[in-house]
């Protein structure tokens, strides 16, 4: 939908077009208060202004709305209704993957729920799930404190496609 048909959304429709793009109560409150906008540059740079003055209780709360990479897509539809076409869009190379690299990314995200406290984020647009699974393994070392900037870096990318796939619907 074009920029202006956005910005004269009614409050609750506007609302439930974000929560599309982020689940992050505090980060779609600040979004939709500030409304409308003049262009879509203004937008996306408000977007990530926003995300990034978040705590993280906010991000980890936006991390409990994405399905987990490789997961079982059946399992979650029900959770993730909202967002499942952009959802399985965003992660269709992991529907092709061997049943090794799928079992990987199982075992590692595992790993990495428990070592950090919430699933492996990463903007899986245009990646394979062999790239992924190689992302995975990268961060799986990293300091909760460094991975948390990390993840919410990939969640920022992810919120800007959904904007861009919104306001290209």
């Amino acid at each position: 939908m074009p920029l202006e048909q956005f910005n004269h959304f009614p409050k609750p429709a506007l609302t439930e077009a974000l929560q599309k793009c982020c689940g992050s109560t505090a980060w779609v409150e600040k979004m939709a208060a500030l409304f409308p906008f003049a262009d879509a540059e203004t937008l996306m740079r408000e977007a990530t202004a926003q995300w990034n003055e978040l705590t993280e209780t906010d991000w980890r709360e936006a991390f409990t709305h994405h399905p987990k990479i490789g997961g079982d897509v059946e399992a979650l539809r029900e959770k993730f209704a909202s967002t499942s076409q952009w959802a399985e869009g965003e992660q269709a190379s992991v529907k092709q993957a061997s049943q090794a690299t799928l079992e990987a990314l199982a075992a590692g995200n595992e790993e990495y729920e428990r070592k950090f406290g919430y699933i492996f984020i990463v903007c899986a647009t245009g990646k394979t799930a062999d790239e992924m699974l190689a992302l995975l393994q990268a961060r799986l070392p990293n300091k909760p404190a460094d991975e948390i900037l990390i993840a919410a870096g990939e969640q920022d990318k992810i919120t800007r496609i959904r904007l861009e796939k919104l306001l290209a619907a």
